[in-house]
């Protein structure tokens, strides 16, 4: 038996041994551990149900194994028989269009959808009352059938039975929408869904040259083509110019996989600060637990033991235990999508079958073995520096200083490990990499924050009190609590601070700011001919309004300085630039809202080559500059277009603006609809109604938004997500009070040690409790405000910065801070302290 394994099994048996003793010491540990494995393998797991669950559905999702789309216009008999060739096809179309009562009394904006026959290729349309979609939609009568869904019927006070006017069309409501089997695939919508058939589409007459239309050709494969890339080369050599966007049921409903995607690196990140959190508590309670085995220690060196294996006998003490809180944790992870089964179900309409995620515990597991052992070498190596004489007098080792090189390389390569699973197991690495600089920037902040606060104590006038002058001392003396204190609440109460400050700016300005700077209507859809008469009956309602009109289509960026485009290479925030079809205008002069950032532009009356004018923020994320190409397909012919500047767009106005703007010579001939909206600040609420009624009653097939209902419903959004971060944030909050709770047991030790003393004395029980609330207090209201400064300007960022919306700092989120801080820091810390106030003397002075 080599030398090397002999020590290990002597350091193992040794190690059992000791823990005949039970958890005690290391139920904080223990909780720590838990929490944040725990938090990590549930995000994960519960991701890997969602994203499984759609992944097993996907033709369900799409309704059918590969999906061609158009905008703005239909197939040509060329292309549709192409896709024909290919498999059975079922066309649908879709708008945003306003419905209303045939008596004009009231309306609302709705997805319209147009199906044909054969639809759904894949999965089920469900309605109540359960008929073929065939019935549900037959003319009969004069009437076409339409298939609604409940918040219609909500809006508008209407039963089953009830008629309405869609453009030019009578429907008549026959069934209200259970389950749309592609709803998923569809995207988010702003407003109920209304089904029709294509038949009733195309008499409402709402499908003209330039609207805002989408076709959809969905295929069930005679035989398989590849994945999307290989049917996409293969769709753009047979039709170069189509324009089409294509979806394999591979990836049915990509921009959903992406939110959950990065929600989940989100969590997961946040459940890794309190795992991190919980690796101070971890040092805490190791350094502590050595402390009380420091005879022990000295014992085993006056037998001979080697200090490594000395270390290794607590160190493998420490895995065993940490490997029951990863147990803990990983039960956690894995009951939770069974827990969630039931509200998944509400929000997916797809079945997801939960399961247990072995890769996503995994990395759990490796998330809380990296963050026990980086969090527990380092008191280890000071535990090794425990001399023999220890056995024969009670000796701390608070002033050993930073231990041997060889602790500091191993807890140097454990955090380095730490910080490279959380990037490679991240969905954007660059994200990670910023919470990790973060995370650090942190520690050495609260690092100097404690150091700051300890000198301060140290150079403050001598003040008559006696209680406080005993809780400034405390601050700064050795072995004091100042620094376990500040780390431990210090990251905790920035992160909810952040997260408090980002959901309170979001609320202000969906509920107030935006509302008022933002106009009141954005009319789609207005041909060319409508627009004189449309200008009429808007200044006849609204007299005092501002009414902006510009010139609209829609283009898909195809290429790059002839490239093809890229989403992989260009950051998240910039990837909506990229994702499907884009507003796009012309126009002679800079528009409102922007200024001409880099280049120059171009004059009255051009005639030049296509020039375009690309919004700056997104330019400079994409990587674009003045003077390069932009390839965009619009109406089927692709457009190259050089970029002649770079606009400042601002876009928190929610006013008309575009990514880009044109040259007129661009689009000279071409076929387009307006867009236009109505600025009325002092419009009341049944005014903005009149308006709505009367364009939509003269021009029905002219879509009317009204921002306000708009943002209600980014509103309602923003509040369940934000629902969830809190949750998340106080899972790190949680990991707070527990690290601060073992802060304060690890320092009872030595806070017995100063009663005994005080009391011997001459100090009273008053006294005591009155410097340890001074000391608290002090301790809390600084970390209070460490939290305030650092989470305000993390928010500032997260807000200013890539929201591109006002940051205030809020009020009555500070005030909490300090309130919670300060309940936080005091009554735990006396709550840990009363017990050895009452500890006899005579014990502790013995061992003094």
């Amino acid at each position: 038996m080599s030398r090397a394994s002999f020590r290990l099994r002597v350091a193992l048996r040794l190690a059992l041994r000791e823990m005949r003793g039970g958890l005690k010491g290391f139920y904080i540990f223990l909780a720590c551990i838990a929490l944040g494995v725990g938090a990590i393998a549930a995000v994960n797991s519960l991701s890997r149900t969602m994203t499984d669950a759609i992944a097993s559905e996907g033709r369900s999702i799409l309704a059918g194994d590969v999906r061609f789309e158009l905008n703005n216009r239909e197939a040509t008999p060329a292309e549709a028989e192409w896709l024909a060739g290919l498999g059975t096809v079922s066309v649908s179309t879709g708008l945003r269009s306003m419905v209303r009562l045939p008596d004009g009394a009231d309306q609302t904006l709705a997805e319209v959808r147009g199906v044909d026959g054969l639809y759904p290729l894949y999965g089920t349309l469900e309605t109540e009352p359960k008929q073929p979609s065939a019935d549900l939609l037959a003319e009969k009568d004069g009437a076409f059938g339409a298939i609604a869904a409940p918040l219609l019927f909500e809006r508008l006070g209407l039963k089953p039975g009830a008629e309405l006017l869609l453009g030019k069309a009578k429907l008549r409501l026959t069934a209200s929408l259970v389950n749309e089997p592609d709803a998923l695939s569809e995207g988010f919508g702003f407003a109920p869904r209304v089904m029709v058939s294509r038949d009733a589409l195309q008499a409402s007459g709402l499908i003209q040259t330039g609207s805002l239309v989408e076709h959809a050709y969905r295929i069930r494969l005679k035989a398989p083509l590849g994945d999307e890339d290989a049917i996409s080369a293969l769709a753009t050599k047979a039709f170069p110019d189509a324009g089409w966007s294509i979806r394999t049921s591979e990836r049915a409903s990509p921009s959903l996989t992406d939110n959950i995607a990065r929600f989940t690196q989100f969590l997961t990140l946040v459940g890794l600060t309190a795992l991190i959190v919980g690796g101070v508590g971890v040092a805490n309670a190791v350094r502590a637990f050595l402390d009380s085995k420091r005879s022990t220690i000295a014992a085993f060196k006056c037998l001979g033991a080697p200090g490594f294996v000395v270390t290794l006998i607590y160190f493998v003490q420490i895995l065993l235990i940490a490997s029951i809180g990863i147990a803990i944790g990983l039960v956690i992870g894995a009951v939770t999508p069974l827990v969630a089964a039931g509200f998944l179900r509400d929000v997916l309409p797809v079945s997801a079958a939960p399961s247990v995620y072995p890769s996503a515990l995994g990395l759990a597991a490796l998330f809380g073995y990296l963050t026990t052992a980086a969090f527990a070498i380092l008191p280890l190596g000071h535990a090794r520096e425990v001399p023999a004489t220890a056995l024969f007098r009670e000796q701390g080792f608070e002033k050993a200083g930073l231990p041997s090189w060889p602790y500091l390389l191993g807890a140097a390569i454990t955090l380095a490990a730490l910080a490279a699973l959380a990037v490679f197991s991240a969905h954007d690495w660059r994200i990670a990499v910023v919470f990790l600089v973060a995370i650090g920037a942190a520690f050495v902040v609260l690092r100097l924050v404690a150091a700051g606060i300890s000198a301060l104590a140290r150079k403050s006038p001598r003040v008559r009190s006696p209680a406080l002058r005993l809780a400034i001392g405390n601050i700064y003396r050795p072995g004091a609590l100042t620094a376990s204190v500040v780390l431990s609440l210090g990251l905790g109460l920035a992160l909810l601070v952040t997260l408090a400050l980002i959901d309170g700016n979001l609320r202000r300005e969906l509920g107030s700011t935006l509302p008022e700077r933002a106009p009141n209507f954005f009319f789609v859809d207005i041909q060319s001919a409508e627009r004189d008469g449309f200008r009429n009956i808007v200044r006849q309602q609204a007299p005092n309004g501002e009414l902006t009109e510009v010139p609209m289509l829609r283009g898909r960026i195809l290429a790059f300085n002839g490239e093809a485009v890229n989403a992989s290479n260009v950051p998240p925030t910039a990837r909506w630039v990229l994702r499907g079809d884009r507003g796009v205008t012309y126009s002679e002069t800079v528009p409102k809202n922007s200024t001409v950032s880099a280049g120059e532009w171009w004059p009255k009356d051009y005639s030049g080559e296509p020039l375009v004018s690309f919004s700056a923020k997104e330019a400079g994320e994409i990587g674009l500059k003045v003077g390069d190409k932009v390839t965009v397909n619009v109406l089927g012919r692709s457009i190259t277009a050089k970029i002649a500047n770079l606009r400042a767009v601002d876009w928190e106005s929610l006013s008309i603006n575009f990514v880009m703007v044109f040259s007129p010579n661009t689009f000279k001939g071409a076929p387009h609809a307006w867009l236009a909206t109505l600025s009325d600040p002092g419009a009341s609420a049944q005014q903005e109604g009149a308006v709505l009624r009367a364009v939509t009653n003269a021009y029905p097939t002219i879509t009317s938004v009204r921002v306000k209902d708009a943002l209600d419903t980014a509103n309602r959004l923003v509040g369940q997500i934000t629902t969830a971060i809190r949750a998340a944030a106080a899972i790190a909050l949680v990991a707070s009070v527990l690290v601060l709770a073992g802060a304060l047991a690890a320092g009872n030790r030595a806070r017995a040690h100063d009663a005994v003393i005080l009391k011997t004395l001459g100090g009273t029980r008053r006294l005591l409790i009155r410097a340890f609330t001074y000391e608290y207090l002090i301790l809390g209201f600084a970390t209070a405000v460490f939290s305030l400064l650092s989470g305000g300007v993390a928010a500032w960022y997260v807000v200013s910065r890539i929201m591109n919306l006002r940051s205030l700092f809020l009020t009555d989120v500070a005030v909490t801070t300090v309130v919670v801080a300060l309940v936080m820091t005091v009554g735990i810390g006396l709550a840990g302290t009363w017990r050895i106030l009452g500890q006899k003397a005579a014990p502790m002075l013995r061992e003094l």
